[in-house]
């Protein structure tokens, strides 16, 4: 059976030239993770004058579709039926209304649709991908910023986890987070609001916050964790334990818009410097089966350099097709790709 999938639409221009080949992929990767290869022949169609992704599988069964529906670009999917196109239900693991990731509007911001797609193929790309409809996973963000990732993980139901040494980011997005939960009503409780003192000395700010999408959710003990440190990410394993994680997702510095901190070294352009230092500490954090998963600008560091960085930290670079065939531009000075990479089981 042949199906047709919708792109959603993006407002920003750029990103939807490049999100036909960027669902391609993403779709092969949930292939081979959930799939078992099921899915053939994806390329690009247009129909009624419209650009579709579009595959060959056998009848889409309500668990496929579910997972389907979690695509980061996905607007609607058809069966093709002699011409015609027959819509298939989709409902995703979204918890929350879509406000909580679109409402925020700064200048490098990354992009929600492409968020999600890092995350998408963070997660089936553990140990644990054909959990992905039903484990709350643990999702931590080492340069967090202003929350689009950790938004994106409490969105799909999952527990999010950051740090950044920005502090008025955290500070930022500490309050957007609870004055949203107030204004949609959402039942929480903040668990902790303040600075973390060690012999005496403030070593760091935090906040913790409980929540939940529904009160009966609440009331039941359902509840995810948002947490979120204004510290150094080199400091992380000062405030996790080692294994903590299932999921490490990160948007480094692009060494244009952005600098990045490293410890003992001051502010530098090379998001390079910043992963040598941080890579060893992310790879404790993760447990067994677990996945990192890295945006960065190719113009400013090659992907040889950042696999062999993640590689003597102990992790697994994933460095074949579908994998490498995420590489887009943003701007004339940014052009994005992601690497991905697993801890070992054993």
């Amino acid at each position: 059976m042949q199906y047709a999938l919708l792109i959603l639409p993006s407002a920003n221009r750029v990103y939807a030239d490049a999100s036909v080949a960027l669902t391609q992929a993403e779709l092969e990767v949930f292939n081979r993770s959930v799939f078992d290869g099921r899915i053939g022949e994806v390329s690009v169609s247009t129909i009624g004058g419209v650009r579709y992704v579009t595959f060959q599988a056998d009848a889409i069964t309500s668990g496929d579709a579910a997972f389907l529906a979690n695509l980061s670009s996905i607007y609607a999917l058809f069966q093709i039926e002699q011409g015609m196109l027959r819509p298939v239900e989709l409902h995703s693991l979204d918890r929350y209304d879509d406000d909580l990731i679109s409402i925020q509007k700064y200048s490098g911001k990354t992009n929600e649709q492409f968020t999600k797609l890092l995350l998408n193929v963070t997660l089936l790309s553990s140990a644990f991908a054909g959990e992905m409809l039903s484990r709350t996973f643990s999702v931590f963000d080492p340069l967090c910023g202003r929350g689009t990732t950790l938004n994106q993980a409490l969105m799909l139901g999952y527990d999010a986890a950051g740090i950044d040494l920005d502090r008025k980011d955290v500070e930022t997005y500490a309050t957007f987070m609870q004055t949203w939960l107030k204004r949609k009503r959402i039942k929480h409780h903040v668990d902790h609001a303040g600075p973390v003192r060690r012999n005496g000395k403030v070593v760091a700010r935090r906040v913790s916050i409980r929540l939940a999408a529904t009160k009966e959710d609440y009331k039941a003990g359902e509840t995810q964790r948002l947490d979120v440190i204004n510290a150094d990410t080199t400091s992380a394993l000062d405030f996790y334990k080692q294994g903590t994680f299932d999921l490490l997702v990160a948007d480094a510095p692009y060494g244009i818009q952005h600098g990045s901190t490293t410890s003992g070294s001051g502010l530098t352009r090379s998001p390079l410097a910043l992963l040598a230092d941080a890579a060893p500490v992310w790879a404790r954090l993760l447990r067994r089966g677990g996945a990192l998963g890295i945006s960065w600008n190719t113009l400013v560091a090659h992907r040889d350099d950042a696999a062999k960085i993640l590689a003597d930290a102990g992790l697994e670079p994933l460095d074949s097709d579908p994998y490498l065939s995420f590489k887009h531009r943003v701007d004339q000075a940014i052009v994005r790709d992601i690497i991905i990479a697993r801890k070992p089981l054993e």
